[in-house]
């Protein structure tokens, strides 16, 4: 096996180990780190979990430490390689700087999948390691890693959250019934249980998941993940609601535990107020058309540490995220179903069309799943080197 498909397989562990990450490390990125001794055994495995602080180097590098101790041999570090799946961080925040460990281990070799996107950070880590004399490459599965980063990546240059837009529909583009075809406050279930299941990894993922007062007063989802995974922190409900219009007897309002949060333009006090009396936040904002500002919400979401923010949202708002670009990638659940013209549309009026790039498809059931990105939040990809 050569180097170069050496470097694949060891970074793929990696990979793995940095989805361990998932759900636990944000506001930073999931990271995973294998290390290798000079004769290329694993002595050192971690992963980034943000509540236990410490990187993914420094896990595997104290692994590999005790292994060393716990086998009465010589500390092999020296000559070793790290494959790391973000580059090194060379600056002090909550922890130490990751290169100074890494050199101070005696490691000859840094392997990582990608820069950091930080506009004040990528490629110090690795010119850092260059400067110790460590021998330092980046490209490695890329691709691969800079997926699972899509939301820090995002936030980091911009400040603002990676927004994943979730629609179910019909092969004829539908989201709902016509009127009168189905019961309010009930939901209709355009795709099957399989293409359902789906949707909880993707709530998982994310830190928020965004929904406007229409499909709540439709169909009074709860908007919860309830994959099971583990999570640090609860998913964020985020409702738009300009007139305040959101039922306090509504599944979300009910089961409120300081995680749901309206933002409307109203001046409604009392009915905030009767909101808040049930753990419900309410964030007023200046108005932009008689709406929310939906570039404003972006914003304060992303002073809070929220990365990801899944829409599930109706016609209207589909249509202005979409329009305004604000629309990172889009996942469509697509139902062998026709429910013709008088059904809702998952867009109205578009003012642009909206190209996508390469299409992921899977199958689930009897359904299609087409993602696709949009906006790359990404600087421009390495070259491997």
């Amino acid at each position: 096996m050569d180097v170069r498909e050496q470097d694949r397989n060891w970074m793929q562990r990696a990979l793995e180990l940095a989805r361990r990450g998932i759900g636990v490390a944000s506001p930073n990125p999931v990271v995973g780190c294998v290390i290798l001794d000079r004769a290329g055994q694993v002595v050192g495995e971690g992963w980034h979990e943000y509540d236990l602080r410490d990187h993914a180097e420094i896990v595997a590098l104290r692994e590999a430490k005790q292994h060393a101790v716990t086998n009465q041999k010589e500390d092999r570090l020296k000559g070793g390689t790290a494959y790391v799946t973000l580059e090194p961080c060379n600056h002090t925040g909550r922890t130490g700087p990751c290169t100074e460990a890494l050199i101070a281990a005696g490691l000859g070799r840094v392997v990582a999948a990608t820069i950091d996107p930080n506009p004040n950070v990528g490629g110090n880590g690795l010119e850092r390691l260059r400067a110790a004399g460590l021998e330092s490459s980046v490209g490695v599965c890329e691709q691969e890693a800079r997926r699972l980063n899509e939301g820090f990546a995002r936030w980091s240059q911009h400040q603002r959250p990676f927004v994943l837009m979730k629609v179910a529909m019909t092969l004829d583009g539908r989201i709902a019934p016509p009127v009168g075809m189905h019961a309010k406050r009930e939901p209709y279930w355009i795709t099957c249980e399989e293409a359902r299941a789906a949707v909880q990894p993707l709530r998982w993922q994310a830190d928020a998941a965004l929904t406007g007062v229409d499909t709540v007063l439709a169909d009074d989802p709860m908007l919860t993940d309830r994959s099971g995974l583990r999570r640090r922190r609860p998913l964020l409900r985020v409702v738009l609601d300009s007139a305040l219009r959101m039922p306090l007897d509504s599944k979300m309002v009910q089961s409120a535990q300081n995680d749901v949060v309206i933002f409307t333009v109203s001046n409604d006090a009392a009915r905030a107020d009767a909101l808040r009396a049930r753990g419900v936040r309410v964030e007023v904002l200046p108005a932009e058309g008689g709406r929310v500002p939906l570039d404003r919400v972006l914003e304060k979401l992303g002073a809070e540490g929220i990365l990801t923010v899944l829409t599930e949202t109706g016609t209207r708002l589909n249509t202005a995220l979409l329009a305004a670009g604000l629309v990172d990638r889009v996942h469509l659940f697509v139902a062998p179903q026709i429910m013709g013209s008088d059904a809702a549309p998952a867009f109205r009026g578009m003012p642009h069309f909206v190209h996508m790039g390469p299409v992921e498809v899977e199958q689930y059931g009897n359904d299609l799943g087409l993602c696709s990105l949009l906006h790359d939040p990404w600087p421009a990809p390495a070259e491997t080197a």
